[in-house]
């Protein structure tokens, strides 16, 4: 059943129809009706790989604060346990191992995204952040396998896509790769009869995990009604309208903490939205009204671009704050549309002794971010595509220096929408 086809009377689960977030449901009838009957508390994990989330997650983490919107329960699970394996899902090879430490800074990190979209304390609404870990690593490997090994074939988890797609590529999958979807059932488990989680959410390529978790769940809880109704719903994976990956643009990855990325790059990365793909990241991505929205998304011509600045603002206010939303867009509105050169851009200190001898426009390209490497630095200028206050770099040799400074900066581009400063430090 999907909501094309089904009404629901849950205001959690409308809000999850009309702005794009559903794909799958395990019960969606019983679903809307336990989110009609009172508050359901429902998870999403995340494991602690880097020590920032980026948009690639945003989805997400947008359906843990409607979740909470609506008047239920978000469970933020940290994988301070499943990191320590890495999941399959989606990869060509095995995810790097990190040590015990990396995994603490790593979800320190995460925490500093969760506190600007959620709410989080004591009350029935509030949420909450738990670690998997504190289950995980005082299993019994023997008393595990007895008790939970049995309700898992082989043939069934050869036949989800995170392990079918790997083995069709000819791509080693380890052991303790396999055992993955195994944890990530049993933490619905440990959730369900700690916490009384009842929903666990996710993007589409982990149905099949999260199909484990609901079954395990009714079979080793079922002798208990309320561990019966457990349910799982997915989102759909996201592209953009050219077919790019959601989370990546030319530079990397675009990152949600403000350590990863400055506010100013953020902005922008919303900014550059495709026309097509304005009123789906309006739905997704902001709380701004579905009437506002149809709109903004309404607007042809030169007329989108207020409608990529709104989006900008309103992404940014929500994972940076207000203040850094304001002060991204005052620095792009001076950049672009008043030639100046904004403060909020990013920067590079010179000291005075290395622009006396000449520093080269091809490091300054690195330094700044602009280009990713030496290389993609030269293509660059070979394409043209390189400026200085707005003035064509035509020669690779080029090399700044203290008389290309305006009152102590000049501004560096690449390309039309890339810009940083090089300051005199």
């Amino acid at each position: 059943m999907n909501t094309a086809v089904y009404t629901p009377r849950s205001e959690f689960l409308r809000v999850v129809s009309e702005r794009g977030y559903f794909h799958q449901c395990t019960d969606l009838a019983n679903l809307d009706n336990a989110l009609c009957a009172g508050v359901v508390p429902g998870y999403i994990g995340f494991d602690c790989t880097a020590d920032s989330l980026h948009v690639g997650s945003l989805i997400q983490i947008m359906l843990l604060r409607w979740l909470q919107k609506t008047g239920h329960k978000p469970v933020v699970l940290m994988g301070g346990g499943t990191t320590r394996i890495g999941d399959p899902s989606g990869k060509d090879e095995a995810r790097r191992l990190l040590s015990d430490e990396q995994i603490t800074a790593n979800m320190a990190g995460i925490r500093k995204v969760f506190a600007r979209y959620l709410t989080f304390g004591d009350a029935a609404t509030d949420a909450m952040m738990v670690d998997n870990n504190d289950w995980l690593s005082g299993i019994d490997y023997i008393t595990f396998l007895r008790e939970y090994g049995v309700h898992f074939t082989i043939n069934r988890m050869l036949s989800f896509d995170s392990v079918r797609l790997r083995l069709d590529r000819e791509q080693p999958l380890t052991f303790l790769e396999f055992n993955y979807m195994i944890l990530q059932a049993y933490d619905f488990c440990e959730l369900a009869r700690r916490k009384g989680v009842r929903l666990q959410m996710g993007g589409s390529d982990q149905w099949g995990n999260i199909v484990n978790g609901v079954e395990l769940t009714r079979r080793v809880q079922g002798g208990t009604e309320s561990y019966r109704e457990v349910f799982g719903l997915t989102s759909p994976l996201l592209t953009t309208a050219s077919g790019a990956k959601m989370g990546k643009s030319a530079s990397g990855a675009v990152w949600l903490n403000e350590e990863r990325l400055p506010a100013y790059d953020f902005w922008q990365y919303w900014r550059n939205t495709e026309d097509a793909d304005v009123g789906r990241f309006l739905r997704l991505f902001t709380e701004l009204p579905l009437d506002e929205i149809a709109r903004l998304e309404s607007l042809q011509g030169a007329e989108i671009n207020e409608a990529k600045k709104i989006l900008a603002d309103a992404v940014t206010a929500l994972a940076r704050g207000d203040e850094a939303a304001v002060a991204a867009r005052r620095t792009a509105e001076e950049t672009f549309e008043r030639g100046r050169a904004g403060d909020d851009l990013p920067s590079v200190s010179l000291d005075g002794s290395a622009l006396e001898a000449g520093v080269s426009v091809l490091d300054v390209l690195v330094a700044t971010g602009l280009a990713a490497s030496k290389g993609e630095a030269r293509r660059l200028v070979r394409g043209g595509g390189v400026r200085l206050n707005d003035t064509r770099v035509g020669d690779e040799a080029f090399c700044l220096t203290r008389t290309d400074l305006v009152d102590g900066a000049v501004r560096l581009s690449a390309g039309k929408k890339k810009h940083a400063l090089v300051r005199l430090g």
